[in-house]
């Protein structure tokens, strides 16, 4: 065993401070800047997966996670169901680390929510010794760049380390590492809820009355939604989610008026294939919101671009555009906003980026995750040949890779860490066999039994919450 170290640096005025040795086989991987730990951003579920896999091979890593606890944007969404079951959402490395220490795998046919994801799975791994010693938690990266060199300089700079800039416990760090892996994913980002997709003052000074996710509302956000007029903005599978329960509390609470707002020039293009639908329990959903509206318990509004939000009183006006007409259309006490979210760029503007300028994916993956032709099931799999960037070293994995498309599944972004992995240990031949063991009908899916007793259930969700 050799003793690696890196540096912190506190900032530039004060002394250079030493972190405790890293005890880690030495890397694989030789160059100049194999003495430096890799550097992952996120402590979600591809984070740690990512740090696994870098511990099997020996090499030395470092997580910045800006929560307080791993899987902390799960837990936003923790009341919520997956479409998947833990035979998906557990990955390999992780896996026989936490076997080795005694872990006891749930059901691998079993359903988990956010929190049972978060508390079964992601805090057993964080707690592993050889991952607990480099999570550093209450981390925000605020900037990564090349030691002295901005994005202008090209001489010479794969040969330069990463500066990590953090805030760390309210204070400013700095970390040297040798390459970045970036799995911060996307929440906190959602789209805002106007059509034009720009986050206007009017649509922020109305945050008390607005949530950007699917809420709890059968749960800690009752009382909040109970005999409410609420608007549901957006078409996808978030949305139907949050209609079906919001329909469940009108139940109980009669006084509770839904309207959903849509683009879609057709309500019925939201119910998908039901009966039809290759995916049975998604067509099952589907048929369940069809019946909703026909009864008339879902006021339904498209197409309806919009354009405006009014504080008129406790009420606000939604103001927008429905077949060339401008009119107003509703006064609610609520908006949920289902509409998707986006990718933040703005720690990672003084690297060279490929990035594609309509999905915001990274660039080579654009045109495989497209949502207009691809679902979560149809996306191939793909590695560290599709995911480099520009930059040599630098990984954005996970959702965030996905940039705006809501295909992502938590199996294609441990396939695409252990392929990331493979690369930076000095294994090409093993980066490029990427392989991703999924039924045909995709991991979207539940049987029918199940969704009787599930009323929500997703890959990916967000709070309430967007960035201000």
């Amino acid at each position: 065993m050799k003793n690696i170290e890196f540096k912190q640096v506190e900032s530039c005025c004060s002394p250079t401070l030493t972190e405790k040795p890293i005890s880690l086989q030495e890397p694989v991987h030789h160059g100049e800047l194999s003495h430096l730990p890799v550097a992952i951003i996120g402590a979600g579920p591809i984070g740690l997966a990512a740090a696994a896999h870098l511990i099997e091979a020996g090499q030395s890593f470092i997580i910045f996670e800006a929560g307080s606890i791993v899987g902390e944007n799960i837990s936003k969404w923790g009341h919520v169901r997956l479409f998947s079951p833990w035979q998906y959402n557990v990955d390999k490395a992780a896996g026989r680390l936490l076997a080795n220490a005694g872990w006891i795998a749930p059901s691998s046919d079993g359903l988990p929510t956010g929190h049972e994801l978060r508390d079964q799975y992601l805090r057993p791994l964080a707690e592993l010794p050889d991952i607990k010693s480099y999570l550093h938690l209450n981390t925000r990266v605020v900037g990564i760049s090349r030691k002295n060199a901005d994005k202008m300089k090209t001489a010479d700079r794969e040969k330069q380390p990463f500066l990590i800039y953090v805030e760390e416990e309210g204070r400013a760090k700095r970390y040297e590492t040798r390459a970045v892996i970036d799995a911060s994913g996307t929440w906190g980002n959602a789209n805002p809820v106007l059509s034009s997709g720009v986050l206007t003052s009017g649509e922020k000074a109305l945050y008390k009355q607005i949530c950007y996710g699917i809420p709890d509302v059968l749960g800690e956000d009752r009382d909040r939604y109970a005999d409410k007029h609420i608007a549901i903005v957006g078409g996808g599978h978030s949305a139907s989610n949050t209609l079906l329960d919001l329909a469940k509390l009108q139940e109980t609470n009669s006084h509770t008026k839904l309207t959903w707002i849509m683009r879609r020039d057709r309500v019925e293009d939201a119910y998908g294939g039901e009966a039809s639908d290759q995916l049975e329990a998604r067509g099952e959903l589907g048929s369940r919101l069809h019946q909703l509206v026909d009864a008339g318990k879902v006021n339904v509004i498209t197409p309806f671009h919009i354009q405006e939000l009014q504080q008129k009183g406790d009420q606000v006006t939604i103001i927008g555009e429905q077949r060339g007409v401008i009119q107003e259309i509703a006064q609610v006490d609520e908006i949920i906003v289902n509409t998707g979210s986006r990718p933040d760029f703005t720690f990672l503007r003084e690297l060279r980026l490929s990035i594609d300028q309509i999905t915001e994916s990274v660039e080579t993956l654009a045109p495989l995750i497209d949502p207009n032709v691809h679902s979560c099931g149809t996306v191939r799999p793909h590695g560290e040949k599709e995911l480099r960037q520009m930059e040599q070293g630098l990984y954005i994995v996970g959702m965030k890779s996905y940039g705006r498309a809501p295909t992502f599944l938590m199996a294609t972004g441990y396939e695409q860490v252990r392929s990331v992995v493979a690369f930076l240990v000095g294994d090409p031949e093993a980066a490029l066999k990427v392989e991703l063991d999924l039924p045909e009908t995709g991991v979207c899916s539940v049987s029918l039994p199940q969704v009787q007793q599930v009323q929500q259930q997703t890959d990916c969700s967000s709070s309430c919450s967007i960035k201000q």
